[in-house]
């Protein structure tokens, strides 16, 4: 996510906490750049966490697998 959408989120945090709060047009694009945020996070630690081994006593490597799959 580019610095400039975070600055705009952190912008509207500010502006929401303030006396003025936010417009209903600014709530939206807060709930948008939000969403496209923890979209970013997560596709980050999904990738990290494809890229992940577990070695166990006999030094085998095993990839990480999702609860629902074991």
């Amino acid at each position: 996510m580019e610095q400039a959408k975070i600055d705009r989120i952190n912008e509207l945090a500010r502006k929401a906490r303030g006396p003025e709060g936010l417009t209903p047009a600014e709530e939206a694009e807060r709930a948008a750049l939000r969403r496209e945020y923890v979209d970013a996070v997560l596709g980050n630690l999904q990738s990290q966490l494809d890229r992940t081994y577990i070695v166990d006593e006999q030094g085998n490597e095993h990839k990480l697998r999702k609860k629902d799959e074991v």
